[in-house]
């Protein structure tokens, strides 16, 4: 575990280690989450960055007459 500074304008630094093993770059966004004393950073990502991501999910959904 790494430890990270609060600078005064309340800004962190993500150890470099932990940003090349995340494939974290400059500029990305992230959502910031607060789970009683603990924050999560989720990295905000365009639908079209997801396609994909649930290759086992079925797409052969059979469909009603009413709906195709």
């Amino acid at each position: 575990m790494q430890a990270v500074i609060v600078s005064p304008k309340f800004q962190i630094v993500i150890p470099q280690a932990i940003r090349a093993q995340l494939n974290i770059t400059a500029g990305q966004k992230f959502q910031v989450l607060v789970f009683g004393q603990r924050i999560e950073l989720l990295p905000i990502e365009s639908a079209r960055q997801l396609r994909g991501f649930l290759p086992e999910l079925a797409t052969d959904v059979p469909r009603e007459e009413d709906r195709t």
